[in-house]
């Protein structure tokens, strides 16, 4: 098995050459270290190799292993925020990248202005327009923004975040960063706001992302191998690496994850 530091020293390598292609300072690009349905562990291992921020996809998941992992990491809620999970959400994440409706963003305020967190969100992008993906319109995000800035004053609005379709060929994904881009940049000129922060790219086209302007990249498979195959979840207490069962597959990320060993 190959040493973490290794792994994350070609990584950085790969984001470095994408930014001498585009003409970028590689310092511009972070990568958020995708740690879901692994344990404590690997959060440890990104946090002690130098990562400093950790991607959750659900609230439920974070609950647990926040308390179970090293102290230090940013942590960030990169998956569907749903609105009976956003007081929860603020108690455990930094920043907010999924923040898909003006619904939602009302929400986080009011309840950040009721218990005093000041939130760093992104407006979730559906740029592909798949049915499958959350995220609002294209043509929706200017509104959105406007009265994110203009009527939610506990948030602090910081760019967009999205997903591309899933394909084999990372250069399918460059339109998808590109107008992700495109539109920061148009909403920077026509709110006369700074909006530096774009979210896209995963394990596999995260190199196209960076050369198209990608300031966090969310890596979890090239960096900690295949998720684990999940049985089911389970509180238990002490050890969070789980244990060897078979069984059906599911996983709703509620507690220590259960793997089936292969």
């Amino acid at each position: 098995m190959r040493d973490f530091s290794d792994i994350l020293g070609e990584v950085r390598g790969k984001i470095a050459a994408a930014c001498n292609r585009a003409g970028r300072d590689p310092g511009e690009v972070e990568i958020v270290a995708v740690t879901k349905t692994h344990g404590a562990d690997a959060v440890r291992e990104a946090w002690e190799a130098g990562i400093p921020i950790v991607g959750e996809n659900k609230v439920q998941e974070a609950a647990w292993k926040k308390p179970a992992s090293v102290t230090g990491p940013s942590w960030h809620l990169i998956g569907h925020l749903q609105s009976n999970k956003v007081r929860h959400a603020l108690e455990l994440f930094d920043f907010i990248h999924s923040v898909d409706s003006v619904k939602l963003a009302d929400r986080i305020n009011a309840i950040s202005d009721d218990a005093g967190f000041s939130p760093h969100i992104l407006l979730e992008i559906n740029v592909s327009g798949e049915k499958s993906k959350s995220g609002m319109r294209p043509e929706d995000a200017e509104d959105a923004a406007r009265h994110i800035i203009e009527e939610c004053p506990r948030i602090t609005l910081e760019g967009l975040m999205t997903m591309a379709p899933f394909s084999e060929n990372p250069e399918d994904s460059r339109p998808c960063f590109r107008r992700l881009r495109e539109l920061r940049d148009t909403l920077e000129q026509k709110l006369g706001a700074g909006l530096p922060r774009l979210s896209m790219g995963m394990s596999g086209d995260y190199e196209v992302a960076v050369e198209e302007g990608a300031t966090w990249v969310r890596l979890g498979t090239v960096l900690f191998g295949e998720r684990p195959k999940i049985r089911a979840v389970r509180a238990v207490p002490g050890d969070y690496d789980g244990c060897a069962l078979a069984g059906l597959d599911s996983y709703s990320g509620a507690g220590p994850t259960v793997r089936i060993l292969d």
